[in-house]
């Protein structure tokens, strides 16, 4: 499906959209100070598998373990003397907020970076790490649009210039230099190029580039299925604010994109995958298992997507932007399960067993099969449980095994409810 009715442009107007390529090809000068060029990796793995040749430009090996220092430095690095004694401001809970830390460091400018005070401790630590004592960190409120308030009220009281995550034409043209440094490194052209959009500032940067030098690559963007912004703004034609988002993808869940990358994505992207959050699972799992590349769930997008185009890219060069690597270690769990179920691996069910002795030794014995296993069972009253059903998972070694698994508990009378197609119990309970 192609969410774009219009056809790309080929080539970004800068007239139009306030981006150009002169403006990637200086951002690219100003960020040789402080920037790692990220490799360019083909990926033999990933290359078998969908018969073609996948290249990884692996922005999780950038010094902040993100593309976010490219847009953020280059802001910052064009703001006057003036504007640079004031210092800066930003709001962000995560990889922004690293890239600005950085930045303000390496320039030794004043800088106060505001997040929500559920931000992951880690993610602060980070932040305190790379801006030393030239950032003051503020946690306040409990969501980004808390602290991006705050923000906005200190830049309006003490005459701070506002860092954005990803509107704002400096921002795009130092995401676009991550196109210009894979055109560089290919020595064919890419026939597609897949790049995750959260606010849209990547992709509007590299989609610049891209249709300037090489119009013929297919540019795809890539969303998290539950904060699909982009594609919903490409639908009805104008930038929208949804109502509720899944915010499992942190690097990439954002409620609305941003004006002026929608007016650019518009015309450089040639559609947009949406991913299901568990599939983004599954890949962060197989990166690491196969290829010993930690991403977070947003670096998994780009990646992820290539399943939903395997007949397409057969026999071509692909090129996948992997966007960030800053994993939280306690999410592991998290993501394992997540994956689990979108495979199709492992199941909950509130089980009501028979009121009398060896009930449960019969369910184990005559209804899971012989690859199955108990992975969770808890009763759910603390005192009289034999009045109250079981809270049970189950994961399977083959997802064919589940519809086996079904058929005996019905064949056994059991009186079930199965919580995987009852969300809210499921996010109740699991």
């Amino acid at each position: 499906m192609k969410p774009v009715e219009q056809e790309p442009t080929g080539t970004a107007n800068p007239g139009r959209t306030g981006v150009g390529m002169e403006d990637i090809v200086r951002a690219h000068h100003v960020l040789r100070e402080v920037i790692v060029r990220t490799p360019l990796q083909r990926d033999a793995v990933l290359s078998a598998k969908y018969n073609c040749n996948v290249y990884l430009k692996r922005e999780d090996l950038q010094v902040v373990r993100s593309f976010k220092i490219r847009g953020a430095y280059n802001m910052i690095r064009s703001l006057t003397p003036a504007e640079l004694e004031k210092g800066i401001v930003c709001a962000s809970a995560g990889n922004h907020a690293q890239g600005v830390a950085f930045s303000c460091n390496a320039l030794s400018i004043h800088g106060k970076i505001f997040m929500p005070s559920t931000t992951p401790n880690q993610k602060v630590k980070q932040v305190r790490r790379f801006g030393g004592d030239n950032v003051e960190v503020v946690l306040t409120g409990d969501t980004y649009d808390d602290a991006y308030e705050e923000a906005m009220r200190a830049c309006n009281e003490q005459g701070m210039t506002f860092i954005h995550p990803f509107d704002q034409p400096k921002i795009i043209a130092g995401n676009g230099t991550v196109a210009m440094e894979i055109m560089e490194s290919l020595d064919e052209k890419a026939d597609y190029v897949f790049v995750t959009i959260g606010g849209g500032g990547l992709a509007a940067g590299v989609g610049t580039y891209m249709k300037t030098v090489s119009p013929e690559t297919r540019i795809i963007g890539v969303e998290p299925l539950g904060a699909a912004s982009m594609s919903e703004a490409m639908f009805r034609k104008q930038v929208v604010t949804l109502d509720n988002i899944d915010k499992f993808v942190d690097g990439a869940a954002v409620k609305r994109v941003g004006d002026l990358t929608f007016d650019i994505c518009s015309g450089t992207l040639d559609d947009i995958v949406k991913v299901p959050e568990g599939k983004a699972c599954t890949t962060i799992l197989e990166l690491y298992n196969e290829n010993a590349i930690v991403v977070e769930p947003a670096g998994s997008l780009a990646v992820a997507a290539l399943e939903q185009y395997r007949e397409q890219i057969a026999g071509k060069t692909v090129v996948c932007v992997i966007s960030g690597g800053n994993n939280d270690i306690d999410r592991m769990q998290e993501i394992k399960e997540r994956s689990l179920i979108y495979e199709g691996l492992k199941y909950y069910f509130m089980v009501n067993f028979p009121q009398r002795a060896g009930a449960l030794r019969e369910f184990l014995v005559e209804v899971l099969g012989p690859n199955d296993d108990i992975a969770r069972f808890e009763y759910t009253k603390k005192h009289d449980k034999e009045n109250g059903p079981a809270l049970v998972g189950i994961e399977l070694m083959y997802k064919e095994d589940y519809q086996p698994l079904i058929e005996r508990m019905n064949r056994k009378g059991l009186e079930y409810t199965e919580l995987n197609k009852n969300l809210n119990l499921f996010n109740m309970l699991i």
